[in-house]
This record gives C-alpha cells, structure tokens and sequence, in this order.
C-alpha cells in the first residue's frame, strides 16, 4: 500500500483512493495501491530484519546515552554525602547538564553533513565515554560541573542522529515504533541499567558506576563499527549516494524558517519540552524522592527508578505499533501521532496534579509512574510527526533543532526542583509540589497542539513536491 500526497482540487478524483479535507483545503490523499515487495524486504529492497537488527544497536547506544544522564540521580546521595553538597547544587549540576545538551542539539545538521553516522555516534560515543572518568580521578563540585557540561554538549546531536540512522532504514510510513523504541530507550536504561547502577553504588561505589559506563561505550563502538551501514532512505555525511537514496533525496529542500514557524513544529516543540522536563527531573531526582520523600532504603530507590520507565515502555511501544498500523491503512497522522499522545499528557497532567493529595507511599509511586507512562508517548509519534513535514535531507538538522528546543525543559526544570525541595516544609512536599508545576505545565502544552499541530496540512504545504509515502501496508 502506498500513500500519496497532493495539494489542490481533484486529489480525491482517482478511483481506489481517498481524499482528506483539512481547515485549509484538500491536504492529501491516501492511495490503497498494494506495492509488491518480495517477502522479507522492504519498498526498496533492504532486508527488514537488518534493518530491525540495526534498529537494536541503535537502541543499545541511546540505553547508554541515557544511563549517563541517570547515574547522577543514582549516585546523588552518595555524592552528596562525601562532597557536601545542597539539593540545589545537585539541581544545579542537573540543569547546567541540559544548557549544553540544548547547545549540542543545533549542531546535529552541521555534523550530518561533515561526516557519516558511522563516524560521528562513533566520536560522540568515545565523548561520553571520557565524560565519566574525570569524576573518577578527582572528585569535587567543580569538576562534576565541567563532566557534566562536556557530557551534555556531546550528547546533544545524538537524538537527532540516532533518530535519523533508524529513518534511514524504515519508510516513513512505518517510523512511529522504531521511534518508540529509541524513545524507550529512556525506560529500558531505568529498567535494566539503572537497578545494576544502583548495585554497584552500594556494592563497590559510585566511581565504578562511572567506570562501568565509560566500558559500555567502548565496548558498543567496536560492534558498531563492524556493523553499521546506510539505510536507503536518508543520506547522511558526503558519501556517495546509490540510486535509492538519491531518490530519496531528490526532493527540493524548504526554507528552514519555513519548517520551523509551522504550527506542528512550534506546538509539538512546546509539549515535548514540558514533557522532557518531567524526564529530566526523574532522571536527577526520582531515586532522592523515593529516598527522602517516600521513605524506601537507597537500594529500594534505585530499584524502584524503573517502575516509571516500565509503563512508559509498554504505552511508547503499544501507541507506536497502533499508529503505524493505522496510518497504513488510512488514518490521519494528525489523529495518531498528534491527538492520541496531547491526550496521555492531560491524563498525565490530571494525575501529577493530584499527587500531593497522595499520603501513602505506594500510592504516590503508581500515581508519578502512570502519569509519567502517558506523558512519554509524545516522544516517539511526535518525532515522527516532525519528520513528516520536512524533505529527507533536512531531517537531521529539523529533528536536531526540535530536540534542542525539548532540551530546554531539562536545563529549568531540575535547578527549579532542587531550589522547590530546599524551600519546602519536607522533602516529601517539595518533590510532589514539583512534580504537580510539571503536571500542569505539560497539560497546557498539550492543549495547544490539539488545538494547532497538523503534520499533513504542514506537510502539504511546505512540500508541494514531495514523493509518496512509501511503506504502507494492506
């Protein structure tokens, strides 16, 4: 099956497909023509379970990537004990993480084009690799600030290129669950990294959490490098392009300023960034919270980081997997991958705002690790409603600038939870205070996409000339 876009009358005229209306006319058309492929491969003939397989090694390099950013939340406690530091210093080192994250985002188009993804998640791999080891040699406030600083900067352009080596190998059609499974990453690393971090803290000390990162990293570049090859649906760096991803890329370009003014892209920019800051904090402080505000023992906190992650993993992966589907057979993107996730953020909203309310233990985690599930879902369709409205060639440096902007909910939001806990009468109600300000902040957002965001209309009119989308399915 494939789906064609067209602006302009008469785009529902042909027999066998159908014509979708929106606010501003005609917007496309979706044709119900069965596109043969031989068993096993996909629209231009690469084989789906190396593109799947990949698809995994990506996902194990953003496992890394986001067990660096929570082993401060795991080793906050003892780190706070042997330097002396405040809630707020914590908090501080938090955001101030982000602030570069955020910088490193913008330069994801520029490193798209100077070098291949081979060599680039190489280089930003070997960065957060070195990142963790300063800590280990010398131990002070200062020097977890400039770790921390050069980790974020070097993390930065990985979203974004880590999202566009997964496109490069799955139709456009097809990219809600490969983003999920990216998106899910974040889970998978609390689920399964963060309890090992956890016992290696108690067990040996935070420096060989460190430690254990940094040979994670080398360890996955060696694999990847032996590995690793271009999909046909994205090129990226300067080599040179086989006919598939020429045509792919044949596409003209559309002026930048364009694609970021679009009302998709500026909503669906404001509700990741809401939602991102309530992962920023989880990642910096959920452990303290279950710690100091909830009472459980520091390796019950550690072990309980999951327990978010682990909704958010099954609603990321079960929302992607509808949405494709669905997509594929002539739902509108902007029901899918718009509608359905600014809803799980008000359902998150809804629930975070109550849980100061909550004075049972157990209740409140269920209440933060529901909400925190229906507000993840964003990530991985609103990435691939993003991708929808720009030309292939530009994704890395749209998906770069997005994922900058969501960052800037990670360098506010940890500082503001650390200076929330310090004034608070408890811990226990400073960390659900904040907690609460996320919750509405997120169901604000989320208001104005349903109300704004439509990756069709957007992608009709800022690419009058774009090809099929190609990979749906009968």
């Amino acid at each position: 099956m494939t789906v064609s876009t067209a602006s302009g009358s008469g785009a529902g005229d042909k027999p066998g497909s159908a014509a979708r209306t929106g606010p501003d006319g005609p917007a496309h058309t979706v044709d119900f023509e069965v596109a043969q492929t031989p068993r096993g491969l996909g629209p231009r003939g690469e084989s789906r379970a190396g593109a799947w397989g990949l698809t995994a090694l990506l996902v194990s390099l953003y496992v890394i990537n986001y067990a660096d950013k929570a082993v401060l939340g795991i080793i906050a406690q003892p780190l706070r004990e042997e330097l002396g530091l405040s809630s707020s210093q914590i908090g501080l080192v938090g955001s101030l993480f982000f602030l570069t994250f955020t910088i490193g985002g913008f330069f994801a188009g520029l490193l798209n084009r100077w070098m291949t993804l081979r060599w680039s998640l190489v280089l930003l791999a070997l960065c957060w690799a070195a990142a963790m080891l300063p800590m280990v040699v010398v131990a002070s406030f200062a020097v977890l600030v400039l770790s921390r600083l050069f980790l974020g900067l070097a993390e930065g352009p990985s979203s974004a290129l880590l999202h566009t080596a997964a496109y490069s190998w799955h139709p456009p059609a097809r990219r809600a669950l490969p983003g999920a499974l990216l998106a899910g990453a974040a889970s998978i690393s609390k689920i399964a990294i963060a309890p090992l971090l956890a016992v290696i803290t108690v067990s040996f000390g935070w420096r060989w959490a460190l430690i254990a990162l940094a040979a994670g990293g080398l360890i996955w570049c060696v694999i990847w490098l032996s590995t690793w090859r271009n999909g046909p649906y994205i090129a990226s760096g300067k080599t040179s392009k086989d006919a598939s991803t020429a045509s792919a890329d044949a596409e003209p370009a559309t002026p930048w300023i364009s694609i970021f003014r679009s009302r998709t892209f500026v909503t669906g920019a404001l509700v990741v960034m809401s939602v991102y800051a309530l992962v920023s904090v989880v990642l910096t402080w959920l452990p303290s919270y279950f710690e100091e505000g909830l009472g459980y023992s520091r390796l019950q906190s550690g072990s309980m980081f999951a327990f978010p992650s682990i909704v958010g993993l099954v609603l990321m992966v079960l929302s992607s997997i509808t949405s494709d589907r669905m997509i594929s057979k002539g739902a509108t993107s902007r029901m899918l991958r718009i509608v359905v996730p600014s809803v799980g953020v008000l359902v998150s909203g809804v629930l975070l705002f109550l849980l100061p309310s909550v004075g049972t233990p157990i209740v409140a985690v269920a209440i933060l690790s529901i909400g925190y599930g229906f507000a993840a879902t964003v990530f991985p369709l609103f990435n691939a409603a993003v991708a929808e409205i720009c030309p292939p060639r530009q994704t890395a440096g749209t998906l770069g600038v997005f994922l900058a902007i969501m960052a800037i909910g990670g360098l506010v939001a940890p500082y503001a939870t650390g200076v929330i806990v310090d004034a608070a009468a408890t811990p226990a109600e400073g960390y659900a205070t904040a907690f609460q300000v996320l919750g509405i902040v997120a169901a604000v957002c989320a208001v104005l996409a349903l109300v704004f965001a439509d990756p069709e209309r957007d992608r009709a009119r800022l690419r009058p000339h774009a090809p099929a989308v190609e990979g749906a399915a009968p």
